[in-house]
């Protein structure tokens, strides 16, 4: 799967709100494997396709999949 362009990524950026794009049981099914962080009372979900080397399609179709969870 291509990395997405800046433009591109910040284009699917614009449809979850509350997510930004950071230098560097869902994600089982898809194959993808994030890295979760979490501090007191804020939970990081970092997506970045490690084998492409970057932001792909796959990192916001499990973005979109965990907001539609969210409250």
């Amino acid at each position: 799967m291509p990395v997405l362009s800046p433009d591109a990524a910040k284009s699917r950026l614009a449809q979850l709100p509350g997510w930004q794009i950071e230098s560097g049981e869902l994600a089982e099914q898809a194959a993808h494997h994030p890295d979760i962080d979490i501090r007191y009372n804020r939970v990081r979900l970092a997506l970045v396709t490690h084998d492409a080397g970057g932001i792909t399609e796959k990192d916001f179709d499990l973005a979109v999949r965990v907001q539609s969870l969210a409250p």
